[in-house]
């Protein structure tokens, strides 16, 4: 039967407005559920500073305390609660949630046009701007023309799932050109058909230089200092152990790392495509920059404890790999000019990281530095499917892009807007 939908997801606002609020969900249990959450969450422009995650493989309880990020975001909380909901496996609100929405197929992509006369940071204002209407985008490509004007093609999936409604795509569109006024020539808005097939398979062949560079073994040797850090000789060096010896039906998971947002969804997401279920987990409050996690996890597919040393070992890498290098960043030429490549792990059910876009365009925003193109694309390596964020950087007075020191302002920039620092 379930339960009445408004008990599965609780939010408790925070009373001030330095303190967290506590979003509670509790439902039935699914594999691969906390992921979801901590996805939906980053999504909204929350960051998770604490985390209690318990169940007993039928039944979950979790508690999230989040804080909008940045400060100044505005939430909206009943989307919110709603969004939580829909991986929540209830009968309930399952039946709820289906006679809200007549549309057959919630997943379908659909082409949004814009024709806007081009400028600085406007890239980050449409993304700005369709983040609001709680629209993903799947995939992006900017042309730009020599008159100045720009086409921009964003592939999107409406979160609402009323992209089927009439009124639903009249109104992002209505609101779109309103937002941007005398700066938007036109906005249009269909189903994606089968000639955009290629803009959405958007495989992309890295030349191989860059593409080792990006995705190679060898991390860059540069050191990531977290600006809170109080001792600034301590080094970005997570460090994770295995303990099998604190419970007799779970391995324990033991990591320190820097805190930076996105946190619980990597390592949710690691654990979901590892097929190791989270038993127990604590994120704690962040110390000095730095946060400790404790993971009574199992193996999905027998529900045992982690054996195998090299699966620990693989187990270890991979955390540690992710936790150093959640998302890749570098500048590399495009002959005379430069291109910021930004690259994040996809989900081996094909989602990608949310909010890369909007972040990176913040971070040339704020820099004033102009994205003469833009696209995101998929890259495939040995071990795992990429996903890339294109831009080609425009030569200017303030940024000389021949100079490494402006470059490594704006890796370095872009960086930190993604980590949240």
């Amino acid at each position: 039967m379930g339960i009445p939908w408004d008990d599965i997801v609780v939010i408790q606002h925070a009373k001030n407005t330095n303190e967290p609020t506590i979003v509670t969900v509790n439902c039935p249990d699914k594999a691969g559920l906390g992921c979801d959450l901590c996805r939906i969450i980053l999504e909204f422009g929350l960051r998770i500073t604490r985390a209690d995650i318990s169940t007993d493989g039928r039944w979950c309880y979790i508690i999230f305390w989040v804080i909008p990020h940045p400060d100044s975001l505005k939430i909206d909380w009943e989307s919110l609660k709603t969004r939580l909901l829909s991986p929540c496996p209830s009968c309930l609100f399952s039946y709820h949630f289906k006679q809200q929405s007549a549309n057959p197929s919630p997943n379908q992509i659909y082409l949004l046009k814009v024709w806007i006369f081009d400028q600085k940071g406007l890239l980050y204002d449409i993304n700005e701007i369709l983040c609001n209407l709680q629209l993903t985008i799947q995939r992006v490509k900017v042309m730009p023309t020599p008159d100045g004007r720009a086409l921009d093609l964003f592939f999107i999936t409406d979160e609402m799932e009323l992209f089927h409604t009439k009124k639903r795509r009249d109104d992002v569109c209505e609101y779109l050109m309103e937002a941007l006024g005398e700066k938007c020539i036109s906005s249009e808005l269909q189903l994606a058909g089968p000639e955009y097939d290629g803009h959405l398979q958007g495989f992309s062949s890295l030349p191989p230089a860059y593409s080792e560079e990006l995705f190679g073994p060898e991390l860059p040797d540069k050191v990531w200092l977290h600006p809170l850090s109080q001792d600034m000789t301590t080094l970005k060096k997570p460090s994770v152990t295995v303990d099998n010896t604190l419970s007799p039906a779970h391995t324990l998971l033991q990591i320190q790392c820097v805190d930076q947002k996105g946190l619980c969804y990597d390592i949710m997401r690691i654990s979901k495509d590892s097929d190791i279920k989270v038993a127990y987990g604590r994120f704690t409050s962040s110390v000095k920059g730095f946060q400790n996690i404790d993971l009574f996890v199992q193996q999905k597919e027998d529900g045992q404890k982690i054996i195998d040393p090299e699966r620990h070992k693989t187990l270890c890498a991979t955390l540690k790999e992710e936790m150093l290098h959640p998302l890749r960043v570098i500048i590399v030429n495009r002959g005379p000019d430069r291109e910021l490549l930004v690259a994040n792990p996809v989900e081996l059910s094909g989602g990608g990281r949310p909010r890369v876009f909007y972040d990176v365009t913040l971070a040339l925003k704020a820099l004033g530095v102009f994205i003469f193109s833009a696209e995101v694309v998929r890259h495939s390596t040995q071990e795992r499917q990429w996903e890339v964020y294109r831009f080609l950087l425009e030569e200017s007075r303030e940024f000389p892009l021949d100079s490494s020191k402006a470059r490594s302002q704006i890796v370095d920039k872009v960086r930190r807007t993604l980590m949240g620092w």
